[in-house]
């Protein structure tokens, strides 16, 4: 049974060590005015080309022709962009 007492305290003094660790501290974020912006516009229709280019125009929020979205510019947006690019025109703001 002394042994049984001794595993336990050796236990509850490992979690209380975890415990009294200091958090990792976060970087700074990054303000959101300092991000740039894409204006996306659809000049041409997905009729005719792969299905999968008109889900992208979908995702980026466009779908009929002349609609424009602002778009913040990060990778994931400009690669898709990138895969329609013959179907959209894009301005920096």
């Amino acid at each position: 049974m002394a042994e049984a007492k001794k595993a336990e305290t050796s236990t509850a003094q490992a979690k209380n060590a975890e415990a009294a660790k200091p958090a990792a501290k976060k970087p700074a974020a990054k303000k959101a005015d300092t991000k740039k912006t894409l204006r996306v516009t659809q000049v041409k229709s997905s009729i005719g080309y792969k299905s999968d280019q008109g889900k992208t125009l979908k995702a980026l929020g466009l779908g009929k022709i002349g609609r424009s979205v602002d778009q913040v510019d990060n990778p994931c947006v400009r690669g898709m962009i990138f895969k329609v690019k013959h179907l959209v025109k894009v301005e920096e703001l």
